[in-house]
């Protein structure tokens, strides 16, 4: 009787049955993914890290007076220009100490430069670009807010925003950027929302950033 049919149809089924068990194997051991981890972030330029809070803060240069040009986003809000505002983080705060820096009252009272600094800050950052409306209707915006680990006074993390649109002139800013900071804020203290990914998002367009965190109602 010839067994070599039935000894390579058995071998052939072994071999069947192992790389089955390899890969389920593999499916059980492959780390999940997390909820903090965003997809749709993949894409997002890597945030320059600032120098972070000071005892003694001094004025900054600004770039040079004309060299940025703010941009307009789908929804008609303004955009800061990535070359010359492209963000800066705090390297104080990190993922692992949330709890006792932004996601802890009065920290970020304890880190803002005072307005003897801003101020004159403000006034050169509009000539960089070329911004000749009333200087009491744009606010000198963190693009990550210190509430979300962005650098008090690093020029890359401040500009000056226009009003938006319907603003009423000299009515001083009003600034909707501020309640996606805040449930931003409120979604990183939770620890839904990864710290890095929320300064990535709100780094690349403030008007998108809980849509692509995956959290556009803010919750």
């Amino acid at each position: 009787m010839n067994t070599r049919p039935a000894l390579m149809v058995s071998i052939a089924l072994l071999v069947l049955v192992g790389g089955c068990g390899q890969q389920s194997a593999q499916r059980l051991t492959r780390p999940p993914a997390t909820a903090q981890a965003g997809p749709a972030l993949i894409d997002a330029a890597p945030v320059p890290v600032g120098p972070g809070p000071s005892g003694t803060y001094t004025v900054q240069p600004q770039p040079a007076p004309g060299s940025c040009h703010s941009r307009t986003a789908s929804n008609g809000q303004p955009l800061p220009d990535p070359a010359c505002t492209p963000g800066a983080t705090n390297p104080a705060v990190t993922q692992d100490n949330i709890d006792s820096t932004i996601c802890r009252g009065g920290y970020t009272s304890s880190i803002r430069p005072p307005a003897s600094i801003t101020d004159r800050e403000k006034d050169a950052n509009a000539k960089s670009y070329g911004y000749t409306g009333n200087l009491h209707d744009a606010e000198y915006d963190h693009l990550i807010s210190l509430e979300l680990g962005g650098d008090p006074n690093d020029p890359r993390n401040l500009w000056v925003e226009p009003p938006s649109p319907g603003h009423k002139p000299g009515s001083g800013p009003n600034n909707p950027k501020d309640t996606v900071e805040n449930q931003l804020h409120e979604l990183i203290c939770k620890h839904t929302v990864a710290l890095t990914d929320a300064q990535s998002a709100i780094a690349a367009d403030w008007t998108t950033a809980l849509a692509r965190l995956g959290h556009p109602n803010g919750k």
